[in-house]
């Protein structure tokens, strides 16, 4: 995964054009360690994260702060040169007994103006279990998974994220796993490969934004175990967002700010099966355009014909909504609707629309 510090800018009070002064660039083998299904008896769990400078000039890592007290870290301390690698070791005392557990680092590299965000996560039981109680859940032939449906985290226009999760062989002899029907913009892998028997992997997925998609989006793949096609497939689910991070701070102040009239639709007491019109007014206080990209609403009951034209700066529009009560049960209803908007201020615009059907 690569990430690319921003350029710095020049403080706005200064009319001279802006410097633009070296890119760190930093390769990581991962963000995320997964330690998986682990007991109590197993005691402290290390991991490594490595570090490349790809970068023309040294690096240096500054300090990496733990989330809580459980985790210790060391780090290199040594510059980076160009080329050359450093680790972030981290050990998880594994003290807090029989739960779930993510932690966080954070990482501080010069010539990075953010952080970087690394992550341990697992689950730890009282006792060991089998196997087959572990990824038994939703099994594909002797393929053991804990689930078919799979999340990423955000996704901007022009990079990638990348996930992975612990799988399974619960049969009796070694199982080779490819994928068929794999969705564009989405790679898969499983290592080791093929999976001894009665052993566990890593099952690694990686979804590469398009620059037609936005929002909410469902990405496929088809696991083909020993040369059979299992019968399910995986489903992976990112949402897609624009990228702000090159924007100048002008840009950012100057680009469209919505606002809403109110992020709640209230459609009261109405019978089922009567279809509601839902619009939700709103005003462009920025300068630029306010674009809506994708609507996506968590219910089919909500339908959206066409996304709106564009709302100028200082103008007023709005967004419309059909709903149809037929397909929601009788009682209290509450619906989001999430915007994907070239707002850099706001992004996601999450709305609800609610009532009482009876």
């Amino acid at each position: 995964m690569e990430y690319i510090a921003p350029v710095q800018e020049m403080a706005a009070s200064m009319e001279a054009e802006p410097v633009e002064e070296p890119v760190a660039v930093i390769t990581w083998d991962k963000t995320v360690h997964d330690f998986g299904d682990v007991s109590v008896a197993d005691g402290p769990l290390d991991c490594t994260f490595t570090l490349t400078n790809t970068g023309k000039d040294p690096i240096a890592i500054f300090e990496v702060v733990s989330s809580c007290g459980c985790t210790d870290v060391k780090w290199t301390k040594e510059p980076i040169l160009p080329g050359k690698t450093g680790t972030i070791s981290a050990t998880y005392k594994n003290e807090d007994g029989a739960m779930p557990f993510d932690k966080t680092l954070t990482v501080y590299v010069s010539g990075v103006k953010r952080p970087v965000i690394l992550r341990l996560r697992g689950v730890v039981h009282e006792k060991k279990k089998s196997l087959s109680e572990l990824y038994g859940a939703q099994k594909l032939g002797a393929f053991g998974l804990k689930a078919r449906q799979l999340k990423t985290g955000t996704l901007k226009q022009g990079q990638s994220t990348s996930e992975s999760v612990t799988v399974a062989n619960l049969g009796k002899k070694p199982l080779a796993v490819t994928f068929a029907g794999v969705s564009p913009q989405l790679s898969l892998g499983v290592e080791p490969n093929p999976i001894p028997a009665g052993s566990t992997a890593t099952l690694h997925y990686t979804v590469k934004a398009d620059p037609s998609l936005y929002g909410k989006n469902l990405y496929t793949a088809t696991p083909v175990l020993n040369g059979k096609k299992a019968d399910a497939s995986l489903e992976i689910t990112t949402w897609t967002q624009e990228n702000f991070g090159a924007i100048t701070a002008g840009q950012r102040d100057n680009g469209p700010i919505p606002y809403f009239e109110t992020s709640t639709f209230n459609f009261g007491i109405v019978p089922k099966g009567k279809t509601v019109e839902v619009t939700f007014k709103c005003t462009n206080k920025g300068a630029e355009p306010f674009h809506i990209y994708k609507a996506d609403a968590e219910s089919p009951a909500l339908s959206l014909a066409a996304l709106p034209e564009d709302i100028g700066g200082n103008q007023k529009g709005s967004v419309r909504f059909t709903l149809d009560t037929s397909l929601l049960g009788k009682g209290e209803n509450v619906l989001m609707v999430s915007l994907t908007t070239n707002s850099p201020l706001r992004p996601l615009v999450n709305l609800f629309v609610a009532g009482e059907i009876r």
